[in-house]
């Protein structure tokens, strides 16, 4: 991933870490000449995702950090799993420790819950994707998480597709005026998607030729139903609710894709502990 896209949120975690005073606890503690080598490691099954931005939290602390990486984005971890050494000045690998830890930790638990969910639906035609319910300032990465989990972004903003919703359709008047003000005012590139709650909806999304048609909290017999109906003339989401424990049944139906908000807004953070591996003997000149 370009830098240019998660850089700036580093600086701003680093810099609500560090405070005015930077890390007093190391400083009191740890000679700043130390040199040294700390290991990340896994401490619970799951998938990476986030090493780039892990590593540049460090050398944004102090550029004499290096990190060497054992694991890839994207790879099936168990616990006690070497992930990356990182080596340099002690000082800076501990006040870059735990913001490095928590994107680390956060971006994998993501990763991991993705490839939950595409576990579940392999064998079917029904791809797993994320939404816009993102962390602020976190959305490339996060998405890029869901990418080392095996499933598929929906769109990164509200400028690179139109998602007409129900409150779009509620002051157009209709299904029909509000993809035709959109066709109207889109390029020839951009794909239109629009959300229905029932059959009815859906019938006039496929009159109006949307190219995607988002089925809102449907019913697994709404949803066949939909499949149906639609017989491969605009694809289908699934979206609403969905989890693992129901996204087997929904992908069964015949829908192209699976959409799920808790991918982002509510994983659980894969365990990742860095731990202190040699001091060097050889120090830095104060």
């Amino acid at each position: 991933m370009i830098p240019l896209l998660y850089e700036p949120f580093l600086r701003e975690a680093l810099r609500e870490d560090l405070g005015r005073a930077g890390d007093i606890t190391t400083d009191a503690i740890v000679p700043a000449t130390l040199l040294g080598h700390a290991d990340a490691v896994g401490r619970a099954a799951g998938i990476v995702s986030g090493l780039e931005p892990f590593a540049r939290t460090f050398t944004l602390v102090d550029e004499r950090v290096s990190v060497l990486f054992h694991a890839a984005d994207g790879d099936r971890i168990e616990p006690g799993t070497p992930i990356a050494r990182v080596s340099g000045p002690l000082r800076a690998i501990l006040a870059a420790e735990r913001t490095a830890l928590n994107l680390l930790g956060h971006l994998s638990g993501v990763a991991t819950a993705t490839d939950r969910l595409v576990q579940a639906v392999a064998g079917t035609p029904a791809a797993i994707i994320d939404t816009r319910k993102t962390t602020p300032g976190m959305r490339a990465l996060e998405k890029a998480a869901v990418r080392h989990g095996g499933g598929h972004n929906h769109r990164f903003g509200l400028d690179d597709a139109i998602l007409i919703k129900d409150n779009h359709v509620a002051i157009a008047g209709g299904i029909r005026p509000a993809i035709e003000a959109a066709r109207a005012y889109a390029g020839h590139l951009v794909k239109i998607e629009v959300e229905v709650d029932s059959l009815e909806q859906l019938d006039e999304a496929l009159a109006a030729h949307a190219d995607i048609i988002l089925l809102d909290n449907f019913s697994i017999d709404q949803t066949r139903a939909a499949v149906l109906r639609t017989a491969g003339r605009a694809l289908l989401e699934s979206s609403g609710r969905i989890d693992e424990s129901s996204v087997r049944a929904v992908a069964e139906t015949g829908v192209d894709l699976i959409s799920s908000g808790a991918l982002t807004h509510s994983v659980r953070v894969l365990d990742v502990g860095l731990d202190i591996a040699t001091l060097s003997k050889v120090v830095l000149r104060a």
